[in-house]
């Protein structure tokens, strides 16, 4: 059994280690925004949606180092969000992280969604709200285990998951350079031959950046698990980098691949709750083996990450209810540091996703989707603000890594946020999702200023 330490500013066990950090970051932020929604993107930008994701990388980038220099000097209890409301103010911490547990709630049901939709693949019968429902009951039950049964699970099934992207890649090279029997090497010519490079012109790479973007969400769990980290100074930073670094080269080598073995125009069709453009991918090719094992191997996808941002949603409620702005109860956390209460009431996620799934199942994945990409993108923009505020404190502590660039690289980094937002008037699906997100946003600086200012005031003062 592992044993319990006690960690500043929290309750909770610290026994992750440094690989379950990377493990989680990776179970969270390679999920269905490569697997499943990438066909989407595709759909829109075609081969030029390399650049989007190269774009999207060094703003996930941004962000983590950020993250991990402040969170690497301050391990406590709400990461990021509680960081924030020491340097810009109770109300950012506050909003940030409500936000980003609305966040999480979304993105944890339309992972479980595309894990049903996977299963649909092999059993094309079965209602998606009955999948729904069981993998929901999976996913809560290992979150309501012990933090280092929690974390060996979602290493398992993270290392399953990168080890597939692995296989992925390589067999897409040798399609593309080599070729199978009785098919000729493909090349790279797909990247070019249906319209171009940018076949619906460059305006395209803009429109998919708010889906690109929550491609890389999933980072920030990183620095919320540091608080439950043996030595969180030391394994934010290798963490942090080692997830950037294969998150990045992940997207863009299997992007590529995938863009350069089959026409985009095929490729784009397969989004949505229909397929995977991997399996689709494979299954085109000929490989109807490779399509099963890819398909179930996509599926653990969606349930690794939906486990993660489970984890990450549990830990956000529980440092609300720590700092009263959440109901009081929630801050209970068991002998061996696990705060289930606020576990089971993050699975709130699972609940809506089904009842969606089972009223509007084909538009419950890009509703639940671009909802929660539109609240992380309001999540990193509060988190790099923080860091700006954050390096002009003389009492911030020691960081174990640092953002290169100076202020220049948040500032950029948030222009570039902003200017997501804006698809929000071209995008039908973010169109959607500014017309519930917006009015939260402005639900929760209600609500704060009604109920938990001050508080909030009270408590910063005493």
């Amino acid at each position: 059994m592992t044993e319990r330490v006690a960690v500043r500013d929290s309750d909770l066990s610290r026994s992750l280690t440094t690989r379950q950090m990377a493990m989680l970051g990776l179970g969270a932020a390679l999920g269905t925004g490569l697997f499943l929604g990438a066909g989407s993107s595709i759909s829109i930008a075609g081969p030029s949606v390399m650049v989007s994701y190269a774009v999207g990388a060094l703003v996930a980038g941004a962000v983590a180092f950020a993250l991990a220099e402040m969170t690497s000097a301050q391990p406590v209890r709400g990461a990021f969000g509680t960081i924030a409301a020491r340097y810009l103010g109770p109300f950012a911490g506050f909003a940030s992280r409500w936000v980003y547990w609305l966040a999480l709630v979304c993105a944890i049901g339309s992972e479980v969604v595309a894990a049903a939709t996977y299963l649909r693949f092999w059993w094309p019968a079965i209602p998606l709200w009955v999948g729904v429902v069981v993998f929901s009951l999976i996913i809560t039950g290992v979150n309501l285990a012990t933090v280092s049964v929690f974390g060996s699970t979602e290493a398992v099934l993270a290392g399953i998951k990168v080890l597939a992207v692995l296989v992925f890649i390589v067999l897409g090279v040798v399609l593309v350079a080599f070729g199978l029997p009785g098919q000729a090497p493909t090349g790279l010519g797909n990247w070019t031959a249906t319209g171009g490079f940018a076949p619906n012109g460059w305006s395209a790479v803009w429109l998919v950046m708010a889906v690109v973007v929550f491609s890389f969400a999933g980072i920030e769990l990183v620095a919320i698990s540091a608080a439950e980290a043996k030595e969180p100074a030391e394994s934010m930073r290798v963490a942090m980098r080692s997830l950037i670094i294969r998150l990045g080269l992940f997207y863009l080598v299997a992007i590529g691949v995938m863009l350069a073995v089959r026409p985009w125009t095929e490729l784009g069709q397969a989004h949505g709750v229909q397929a995977s453009p991997f399996v689709a991918m494979f299954a085109a090719a000929g490989i109807p083996a490779a399509a099963t094992i890819t398909n179930f191997v996509v599926l653990l996808t969606a349930l690794s990450a939906a486990n993660a941002n489970l984890y990450a949603a549990t830990r956000m409620l529980h440092s609300l209810a720590h700092d009263g702005f959440a109901f009081r109860p929630l801050r209970h956390a068991t002998a061996a540091g696990q705060p289930r209460r606020a576990a089971l009431v993050s699975a709130v996620g699972l609940l809506v996703a089904a009842i969606l799934a089972a009223y509007a199942p084909a538009q419950v994945f890009g509703l639940l989707l671009s909802l929660a990409s539109f609240t992380v993108i309001a999540v990193w923009i509060i988190s790099l603000s923080t860091l700006i505020a954050f390096r002009r404190h003389p009492d911030r502590g020691e960081s174990s890594t640092r953002l290169p660039g100076g202020l220049a690289t948040p500032v950029v980094a948030i222009l570039i946020l902003l200017s997501v937002y804006a698809t929000g008037i071209f995008v039908p699906d973010m169109q959607l999702a500014c017309l519930v997100g917006v009015p939260f946003l402005i639900l929760v600086g209600v609500v704060y200023a009604v109920f938990f200012r001050r508080r909030a005031v009270e408590s910063t003062q005493a």
